[in-house]
């Protein structure tokens, strides 16, 4: 399915941390799942000064000895709220169709607000979030950690300079393993919608999202007017909802094909990647480890970069009027990629004979039949499935059915 866009825009740019005369008062709200790495940051920075963990929400309390004796502890935002004034940061950790509500409710407050990715459910969504961080004047952070890499300079630079030559091309490639527990471990997970509120829990918007986010901002589509268009061919192996094994192919609008192929039912996971394919060469960005590889005529170079930290970041924003990494209308381009799976037709189901399982109970894993092979192809053509013709695909428009 194809989505066109149309809206306004904004950028923002890398950051460095910053420290107030004062530690900044924080709020997390959600301490299980990622925001457990929320508290291990936040501990990090409690102790170095830079912020004091004052309150922290979640229907489930937290595991003993994870927050701070000084820290409140809420079953919900807001009772946080009720209780907790003047803070200077919201953080929210929590599952992606609470996100609009939490976010502004965050935003009704005089704090900042840092919001796990995706932002939220629905382009619809997203558009009200905007409006109201407009109207508030707060700075809102989206979670895509991967976009504090330093290794995003550095290619900018690669292709000012013209080594790998004219960049003809963007691709992500993704290939992770599931398992059975991971879509047990919550009510939403696997989900596309739960009594009828959106949650678009699929490969591309939440597993290997940060996949897509980083090869759109490598590609320069930040904002909805920076893409031309969306298309989706997903599947799902898994007994979900939404899809596990997908190609997503953007068009910007300067005309770059970015296509990611990714699934969460490979054979064995292995760090993802996005390349950068140049009339002279390529890049390969691995933006888990924060590592690119160029090769060019001349030979092949490898390096390994350091990262800001969002949180940091953010609070630099606040002290110095450092630009964010990732603000919320930079996540534009990534949202209209999650409204065209939204709104496209349910995942096909692939077929029983090109599925086989790993492993027993709810440690097996779905696995693909050849599906590493088709994500190269896929990636390497900018195709989708069903135009590589896969057996397990379903036709590609214009063919006999």
């Amino acid at each position: 399915m194809a989505i066109s866009p149309s809206a306004a825009s904004q950028s923002g740019h890398r950051g460095h941390a910053g420290h107030s005369a004062s530690p900044a008062r924080m709020a997390l709200v959600g301490v299980h799942g990622f925001g457990t790495h929320h508290l291990r940051n936040l501990e990090r920075l409690q102790a170095a000064g830079v912020v004091e963990l004052i309150a922290v929400a979640d229907p489930q309390p937290p595991a003993p000895g994870s927050v701070p004796d000084t820290a409140a502890v809420f079953p919900g935002l807001t009772e946080l709220l009720a209780a907790t004034p003047d803070l200077d940061v919201i953080i929210v950790a929590t599952p992606i169709q609470t996100h609009a509500p939490l976010g502004l409710a965050a935003l009704a407050t005089t704090a900042d607000l840092y919001l796990e990715k995706p932002p939220v459910a629905s382009l619809a969504d997203f558009n009200i979030l905007c409006e109201a961080a407009n109207t508030s004047g707060r700075s809102v952070q989206i979670g895509f950690q991967s976009l504090g890499s330093h290794a995003l300079a550095a290619i900018e630079d690669l292709l000012a300079s013209g080594a790998i030559g004219t960049l003809q091309g963007i691709s992500a490639t993704g290939r992770w393993v599931r398992d059975r527990a991971y879509y047990k471990r919550s009510r939403w997970a696997g989900k596309r919608s739960i009594d009828g509120v959106d949650v678009v829990d699929g490969v591309a918007t939440n597993p290997l999202a940060h996949a897509v986010a980083t090869a759109l901002r490598i590609a320069g589509a930040r904002t909805i007017e920076d893409v031309a268009s969306v298309e989706t061919d997903l599947y799902r192996a898994n007994d979900i909802e939404s899809d596990d094994t997908s190609v997503i192919r953007i068009r910007t609008a300067k005309g770059l094909p970015v296509t990611c192929a990714l699934t969460i039912c490979a054979t064995e996971s292995a760090e993802p990647y996005v390349t950068l394919q140049g009339a002279r060469g390529k890049a390969v960005f691995h933006y888990t480890e924060d590592r690119l590889t160029v090769t060019t005529p001349a030979g092949q170079t490898e390096q390994v970069f350091g990262r800001d930290d969002l949180t940091e970041n953010l609070l630099a924003h606040r002290h110095e009027g450092r630009e964010l990494i990732s603000p919320l209308l930079d996540s534009g381009a990534f949202m209209l990629v999650l409204e065209a799976i939204r709104t496209a037709p349910a995942p096909a189901l692939i077929e029983g004979a090109y599925v086989h399982w790993a492993g027993d109970g709810d440690a097996a894993h779905a696995v693909v039949v050849g599906i590493e092979e088709a994500l190269e192809r896929a990636t390497h053509e900018h195709a989708t499935f069903s135009e590589l013709g896969l057996p397990w695909a379903l036709p590609a428009r214009g063919t006999a059915s």
